[in-house]
């Protein structure tokens, strides 16, 4: 597998419609990666509610919880 500068170097030799088209495949996959994600952690979400295992929280107690955070 190519690394990261290989890949940029290779973009380089490609046509400017090829870099715009690449570009645009490149968006759709992160896109579809990021629903995928968020599909997976609702599930999760929803597990944790129906088997008692979320405690409810104020936005007070969450935003504290977040800023105790290492």
């Amino acid at each position: 597998m190519a690394n990261f500068a290989e890949i940029v170097d290779a973009a380089d030799e490609l046509t400017l419609d090829e870099q715009e088209s690449l570009i645009d495949i490149l968006r759709r996959r992160v896109a579809q990666r990021n629903r995928a994600r968020l599909v997976r952690e609702v599930a999760e979400a929803r597990n944790e509610h129906q088997s008692g295992r979320s405690v409810k929280a104020t936005v007070a107690d969450i935003m504290d919880e977040i800023r105790d955070a290492p």
